[in-house]
């Protein structure tokens, strides 16, 4: 193995890690918690910039239920076929479903917030590297975007740098929500092909 093979490697392991930790349903602070490694240092590997130990891997791979095999993109490939995701829940009862299986950039999942009885309090927010893509499918979300409060309702469409401190929660009470989320690394984000119309009018 070249050293080029070990850099492309190390780098395509963080993006896996961080698409684990989600399918997982917890933050940053969360796998801290659970593993005593510190926030900056599974941001900075996650992104790239660090590369894991084997006793990090080991940690990790415990803390999200997968093997070393799957974290490091070694695992058998699955049999071919349709595959049916399985939802996974974090700490606060939301649903995550993977929508994609783990590709090395832009990735999407399906989240679906619970039905709240009680008016909602504002939503704990995060930030770290990436871009996110939003679109409400069903109910109502409240995202908090930095300083701003916005209500999204089915059909909406939000896009932002990760980087700002940003939450979500079930604007209810009424019912569940509905959302897809596309998220891809610093720099990395949708973009739109749509054709002008005026090409096809001949």
């Amino acid at each position: 193995m070249t050293g080029n093979d070990t850099a492309d490697t190390s780098a395509a392991m963080g993006p896996r890690l961080r698409t684990a930790r989600e399918r997982h349903g917890a933050t940053l602070t969360g796998v801290s918690r659970a593993t005593g490694i510190s926030p900056s240092t599974l941001s900075r590997i996650e992104t790239g910039r660090r590369k894991p130990t084997l006793e990090v891997l080991l940690r990790l791979a415990k803390a999200y239920d997968v093997s070393l095999d799957e974290l490091a993109g070694t695992a058998p490939a699955a049999a071919a076929g349709p595959r049916t995701p399985v939802p996974q829940r974090s700490g606060n009862d939301k649903a995550v479903l993977p929508l994609t299986r783990y590709v090395g950039g832009l990735h999407a999942h399906k989240h679906v917030l619970p039905a709240v009885d009680a008016p909602p309090v504002r939503p704990r927010q995060v930030s770290h590297d990436g871009y996110e893509w939003l679109c409400v499918l069903y109910g109502r979300l409240w995202l908090a975007l930095g300083e701003q409060d916005l209500v999204l309702s089915a059909g909406d469409v939000a896009e932002f740098d990760t980087r700002t401190a940003h939450g979500v929660a079930n604007a209810g009470p009424g019912g569940p929500v509905e959302y897809l989320i596309m998220f891809g690394p610093q720099g990395e984000r949708p973009r739109s092909r749509t054709p002008d119309p005026g090409r096809w009018a001949r």
